[in-house]
């Protein structure tokens, strides 16, 4: 291994970047980025709809005086004809299937489908938005999947399509956080930097947080219905994109290519630019340059002890015991003060220190939910479950800005793909945890509170960058 790779195509000097400046601080770009930022919304939902859609429902003896279903906490061992479901079979995919008695691995294989079309998805998209397509052609095209894959979901006849069809729209999703976070970033100045990134946040807080409206307002219709709800909108913001955001400055300054207010930039870049475009390019900077890879390697640890709280926890929320509606509201609520808090860890804190701290905070407060003990109140454990979320919620926040900060222009786009890639691997094995941890709570709370404390640890080997300028160049990355 060496410590310099072969550089992508570039363009840049002096004349350059001062017109890469001048077109950040268009006044219309302010308003394109929140635009880009919106996309977080569609992401969120689609990232936890499952928690409803997939839910187990209640159910009721169909005789009052039947003592034997009175006393039982499980359908599964009963007659068919001593029990019945409390709401209509088609308001969740295990009632409507007959999955009420499947194994933890089946009644999970939708939510590890999607997160694992999601983990597929960003190894071979990421390094697009690096290569050949760019940041807002990426994002146009990830929606695209997404959306046409949701709606397609209401057709399912059974779990086996319906897992296909959640693996293809993950394979979507996989790259429009990403791809809305750098190009949202990109497109703006400094001073707006860590805001609009924060935005995004909040953004998928928003969708996250309308899942359980959406489904209490719902929970009479088919499951169908909350697909329908999201996507559609979800399609008419894909057909927005393509036709009112620019793409990246920096992204467009590295290829020399043009655009409208790139027009000037573009004359002053050498007529002799490189086309090559290489679709590993990136990724083999990635892996042949030893600093590059050992910061990869640094925050993808990070980025999978996070994520295991970060997802694992909505997916687990009902193991309390608590209302599912409520349990699921709060942990999206709580992502409103964790982006309150990434802004102002952001502009007063260092990164590494911001990270280790919250990744500390989660873990012992998911430690202290495994704990089952007697006398201990469902609205105690809902509030350390609540306070552990919302730390994870903010330590991942800070990591995407800190890793948007580590990687220059060349490879950022792949470098956060990767980054969310490990984070997916924690979306994979969540959903089967939290049911394993129906019956003991250490395999999810326990879990998810050990692996966060210690992958957050990985990010003392990383560098500072809080108020640093964004690199374009491997080369200005080394020298950070």
């Amino acid at each position: 291994m060496v410590d310099s790779a072969p550089l992508l195509p570039r363009n840049s000097d002096l004349e350059s970047n001062s017109v890469i400046k001048a077109c950040q601080k268009s006044s219309n770009n302010l308003l394109q980025a929140i635009l880009i930022a919106f996309a977080w919304v569609f992401d969120g939902q689609q990232s936890f709809i499952t928690i409803f859609t997939d839910a187990k429902p209640k159910w009721k003896c169909l005789e009052p005086t039947d003592q034997i279903c009175k006393q039982t906490s499980n359908p599964c061992g009963l007659q068919p004809c001593s029990w019945t479901w409390a709401s209509p079979a088609n308001t969740s995919i295990l009632s409507e299937w007959g999955l009420q008695c499947a194994n933890t691995v089946l009644s999970s294989l939708p939510s590890s489908a999607f997160f694992a079309g999601c983990l597929v998805g960003g190894l071979l998209l990421s390094t697009l938005a690096d290569s050949v397509l760019g940041r807002k052609r990426l994002l146009f095209l990830s929606c695209l999947i997404m959306s046409l894959a949701g709606s397609m979901t209401v057709i399912s006849p059974n779990i086996w399509v319906y897992s296909a069809l959640k693996f293809v729209s993950g394979f979507g999703r996989s790259s429009v956080g990403t791809a809305a976070l750098v190009l949202s970033m990109e497109i703006v100045d400094k001073r707006w930097r860590e805001k609009i990134g924060v935005l995004g946040f909040a953004f998928y807080m928003l969708g996250f947080l309308t899942l359980p409206i959406m489904a209490y307002i719902s929970q009479s219709f088919s499951w169908r219905s909350l697909y329908l709800w999201t996507n559609i909108p979800s399609f008419c913001y894909t057909i927005t994109i393509y036709n009112f955001v620019p793409e990246s400055p920096r992204w467009l300054a590295v290829y020399g290519r043009n655009q409208t207010c790139f027009s000037e930039l573009h004359d002053e870049l050498n007529n002799g630019a490189d086309k090559d475009y290489n679709f590993f390019a990136s990724m083999k900077i990635l892996y042949t340059t030893r600093s590059t890879l050992w910061r990869l390697i640094s925050v993808m640890i990070a980025s999978l002890g996070i994520s295991f709280v970060y997802f694992g926890m909505p997916f687990s929320a009902g193991n309390l015991g608590t209302n599912l509606y409520l349990s699921v509201a709060l942990n999206a609520l709580s992502e409103l003060p964790a982006s309150l808090l990434t802004l102002l860890l952001t502009a007063t804190m260092k990164r590494r220190i911001s990270i280790l701290i919250l990744t500390t905070l989660s873990g012992l407060f998911s430690l202290a939910c495994a704990l089952d003990a007697a006398g201990v109140s469902g609205k105690i454990q809902l509030a350390a479950e609540v306070i552990s979320y919302c730390s994870a919620c903010t330590a991942f926040n800070v990591l995407l800005i800190y890793s948007a900060e580590i990687f220059p222009t060349a490879i950022r786009n792949t470098a956060i793909g990767f980054v969310r890639e490990a984070g997916l691997l924690a979306g994979v094995v969540a959903p089967i945890l939290a049911a394993e941890g129906q019956n003991n709570r250490f395999w999810s709370f326990g879990f998810f509170g050990l692996v966060i404390m210690l992958c957050g640890l990985s990010c003392l080997c990383l560098p500072e960058t809080k108020g640093k300028e964004l690199t374009d160049h491997i080369e200005e990355e080394a020298n950070n």
